[in-house]
């Protein structure tokens, strides 16, 4: 494993830590006073499903940025995990005709890292 690869791994948990939090803070706001709504979840899937995949991709996040020496053989398969992650959240998307097009910008990072990883 080379710099870029290792730079390329603190580069998706950063990415993926953020999208953590901000999937599991962001669908339970308050409604504020002046009569604004709280954000509605996406469609068909429940809240305790969205703070599942916050917190995965949170621990999957961690897992990257582990030592080698540490855990050597969890970060190959959380990258592996968010690979899955970031193809079903595309699918979701286009299944509901939107844009996939950060997810698939996420998948081609992580798939960086998961073939820097095991080859």
């Amino acid at each position: 494993m080379n710099s870029l690869d290792r730079y390329m791994e603190y580069l998706a948990a950063a990415v993926f830590l953020c999208v953590g939090l901000a999937r599991i803070m962001s669908y339970n706001r308050r409604p504020k006073p002046l009569g604004a709504q709280s954000a509605g979840l996406p469609f068909g899937l429940p809240y305790e499903a969205l703070v599942a995949v916050g917190v995965f991709q949170i621990v999957a996040a961690l897992a990257l940025v582990t030592p080698l020496s540490f855990m050597p053989a969890i970060t190959p398969w959380a990258a592996a995990g968010l690979v899955l992650v970031t193809l079903y959240g595309a699918l979701y998307h286009m299944r509901r005709h939107e844009t996939a097009v950060p997810n698939l910008t996420l998948f081609l990072l992580v798939m960086f890292v998961v073939v820097g990883r095991w080859m």
